[in-house]
């Protein structure tokens, strides 16, 4: 099955019920780190409730990978390169995490449009 690093728009898109991330969740194995499983916790918790965003906590423990401090030095030139776009911490590592194992980056941020490596769902 192939894979997909999922940042937190995609997940929140998809959690709330946005059609066109469900092949990206139900077709590919997808992994995410712990800063964007808080930004979708925290998202959710502000939206739904703290049982929906406990809910959505425990499907995505299973994804979380962990990054290298040589993955964070790389996201912040990432992040510095990119400084007008405004890219979050997260986004920026989840960027290069997909980068160094060669998936694609799945991301509904604007921001993303036409930078390589990702798939960007409008």
């Amino acid at each position: 099955m192939n894979k997909l690093y999922y940042d937190s728009y995609a997940i929140i898109e998809y959690v709330n019920g946005n059609l066109k991330y469900d092949k990206y969740f139900k077709d590919y194995e997808g992994i995410t780190t712990l800063y964007n499983v808080m930004e979708v916790y925290y998202a959710i918790l502000r939206e739904e409730n703290e049982f929906k965003a406990k809910e959505v906590l425990e499907m995505l423990k299973s994804i979380v990978i962990y990054p290298s401090f040589e993955d964070i030095e790389e996201a912040m030139k990432f992040r510095l390169i990119h400084k007008l776009k405004r890219f979050s911490y997260a986004d920026c590592l989840g960027y290069i995490l997909a980068k160094k194992r060669n998936i694609k980056f799945l991301t509904g941020d604007k921001g993303f449009m036409g930078i390589p490596n990702v798939i960007f769902v409008n």
